[in-house]
């Protein structure tokens, strides 16, 4: 599936983020949006090669449009994990090029290759070799003392004249000396004119941009003159915005009409995933923030926190928790 086969004005994308975006977490945001394309969390590619691939790539139906992200640096051992996700039947394989971490950093991936534009190239050109679905990249605009200007330019170059079939850029730099992971989300100025001159630069290219964007609301004026817009944190903090996607970006209804029916889908879910041998914390985790700035929503992360972690928790707290918070908003 490509990009524009998805209609409305644009893009809408869930952001790929470590120990978060997990099947769990796409199932529950689903039932927000039908339209939002959701990531994974990155996958290295040896993982994909030699892991547990059942553990580590299989979804659920429901979770289309649904995109692997990839780390790695070396071209062939990314088209085998592409070839493997795609066997999965992911609709987008995605290359991390934008991960400050330590551990990213140890292993030659992730936003240090913003350096090495010709390999991040002969990553791409090896991954469309594999995989007859589309292959994007997701980048930084820099990285230290990099200009900006022509970084990010040799990097969506290269990418492009590899074959990608997209470029999600988050607007900020990555300082791979000095800050944490957490510090280079936020310290970094954000510089949203730099990812929208590359759109002029490049028109018929498709151009997606990440990086502090609060809510879904702000996401609409960016796709003025982009192609997608893509929210990280504010997604997962406050899952309910999602509501808003469909009817706000694509002029469709949502596929829930209310948080008490996300409440019973994911309480269908989340039993199913107990009587597998599940626990019900693996679902629940992803839910804490569904109320927030609502009455009780308090107590509904107080219940679901400390109760979904007993080996006997089952769905029927989902229901006790929200409760709680009709009781509040009583």
């Amino acid at each position: 599936m490509r990009y524009e086969e998805l209609g409305g004005t644009g893009v809408f994308a869930v952001a790929p983020m470590i120990d978060w975006t997990d099947r769990h977490c796409r199932y529950f945001h689903r039932q927000m949006s039908a339209h939002a394309r959701l990531f994974t969390e990155m996958v290295v590619a040896d993982a994909a090669i030699h892991g547990p691939r059942a553990r580590l790539l299989e979804f659920d139906a429901m979770e289309h449009p649904v995109v692997l992200q990839l780390g790695g640096s070396d071209p062939a051992k990314l088209a085998e994990a592409a070839r493997i996700g795609a066997g999965f039947g992911y609709d987008e394989i995605n290359l991390n090029v934008g991960c400050p971490s330590d551990r990213v950093q140890s292993g030659a991936f992730g936003a240090c290759l913003m350096l090495q534009p010709a390999l991040v190239g002969a990553c791409v050109a090896a991954m469309k070799g594999a995989v007859a679905v589309p292959v994007t990249v997701k980048c930084r605009i820099g990285v230290d003392d990099q200009d900006p200007e022509p970084a990010l330019d040799a990097l969506a170059d290269a990418v492009f004249d590899a074959g990608a079939d997209g470029l999600w850029v988050h607007a900020r730099k990555a300082w791979l000396q000095g800050l944490s992971p957490k510090e280079n989300r936020e310290i970094p100025p954000l510089d949203y004119g730099r990812v929208q001159r590359l759109k002029v630069r490049l028109p018929d290219r498709f151009i997606g941009i990440n990086g502090g964007i609060g809510q879904v609301a702000a996401a609409k004026p960016l796709l003025d003159g982009l192609d997608g817009v893509m929210l990280g944190r504010a997604a997962y903090q406050n899952p309910a915005d999602l509501l808003t996607v469909d009817p706000l970006l694509f002029g469709k209804p949502a596929p829930s009409s209310s948080l008490a029916e996300v409440v019973g889908k994911m309480a269908d879910y989340a039993g199913a995933h107990v009587a597998a041998g599940g626990k019900l914390s693996h679902v629940t985790r992803h839910m804490l923030g569904l109320f927030n700035g609502l009455p009780g929503a308090r107590q509904w992360r107080q219940i679901l926190s400390e109760r979904s972690v007993r080996p006997d928790a089952g769905p029927e707290l989902l229901f006790e928790a929200m409760a709680g918070v009709e009781l509040a908003a009583a």
